[in-house]
C-alpha cells in the first residue's frame, strides 16, 4: 500500500532523514519507534505532503506521491492525526468533526458522522461542547476521530499518547487495535515503545534519522537493542 524509498529530508540545510525506507501493507498496524529527536514525525510529515523528500520516492498504492499538497494526499485516502492534537479549541466537538470530512459529500459525512459516534461514543454525548473543555484523553479521541472522517484507507498518527497518563494511554491502545479491525491500515509513531510493539505486525526502530532495526512487533520486544535502548531492560 505504502512505500517509502530512501528518502533523505531536512531543515534548511540540515538533514533529519538519511535515505529511510520502509513499507506499509494493506491491513497492518506499521510503527516507527524511537526517542525523541529520532525523526518519526519528520517521516510522517514528509508522506502527508506538509515537507518535500530532498532525495527518494513515496508510492501509495503504486502511484508517486512524494511531490503531491496536503490537501490531494487526503483525498487519495491518507490522513494524519498530529501530533498534540491541533483541535480549533473554541470550536463545537461536531463542528472540529465536520472539518475533517472535507473531501466527502453530504451522504458520505453523515455516514463518517455515525461511524465515529458509534466508535467514540462519549463524543456524541459532547457533540455541542467545546473542544478546549473535553479532558485530555477526550481531546484526543476527537483528533482521532477528527481524522477518521475524512474515511482514510491509511491512518497515520504522530505520538498519540503524548501527555496522558497510563490509564488513558492504553484505552488510546484500545482504539487504535479496533480502527485497525474495522479495515483501516495504520502507520503509528510512538515514543511508548512497549505498547506500540504489542499492537505492531511490524515496526522500524529510527534513531538519528537512520532505520537501525526492523522486524514483526513482537519479536523486536525481545531485541537486546530495543529493550536496552528503549525499555530500560
Amino acid at each position: 500500500m505504502l512505500s517509502v524509498h530512501e528518502i533523505c529530508v531536512g531543515y534548511k540545510e540540515l538533514l533529519a532523514i538519511h535515505e529511510v525506507s520502509f513499507e506499509v501493507r494493506k491491513g497492518e498496524v506499521v510503527s516507527l519507534v524511537g526517542s525523541n529527536g529520532a525523526g518519526k514525525s519528520t517521516v510522517i510529515k514528509t508522506i502527508a505532503g506538509l515537507l518535500n523528500p530532498k532525495k527518494g520516492e513515496i508510492y501509495f498504492n503504486k502511484e508517486p506521491i512524494h511531490n503531491t499538497p496536503p490537501y490531494e494526499i487526503v483525498k487519495k485516502k491518507i490522513s494524519m492525526i498530529p501530533e498534540g492534537r491541533r483541535l480549533f479549541g473554541r470550536l463545537s466537538v461536531l463542528d472540529n468533526l465536520l472539518l475533517g470530512a472535507y473531501p466527502l459529500d453530504s451522504k458520505e459525512e453523515g455516514e463518517a458522522l455515525e461511524n465515529v459516534f458509534e466508535l467514540f461514543p462519549i463524543l456524541r454525548e459532547r457533540r455541542n461542547q467545546r473542544a478546549d473543555t473535553l479532558s485530555g484523553g477526550e481531546q484526543q479521541q476527537l483528533a482521532i476521530a477528527r481524522g477518521l472522517m475524512s474515511r482514510p484507507s491509511l491512518l497515520m498518527l504522530d505520538e498519540p499518547s503524548l501527555g496522558l497518563m497510563p490509564k488513558l494511554v492504553s484505552e488510546i491502545f484500545k482504539i487504535i487495535r479496533e480502527i485497525s479491525r474495522n479495515g483501516v491500515t495504520v502507520l503509528l509513531v510512538e515514543q511508548n515503545v512497549f505498547e506500540a510493539l504489542q499492537i505492531s505486525h511490524r515496526a522500524y526502530v529510527l534513531q538519528t534519522g537512520r532505520v537501525v532495526l526492523e522486524g514483526r512487533g513482537d519479536e523486536l520486544i525481545k531485541s537486546d537493542l530495543v529493550r536496552k535502548a528503549y525499555l530500560g531492560m
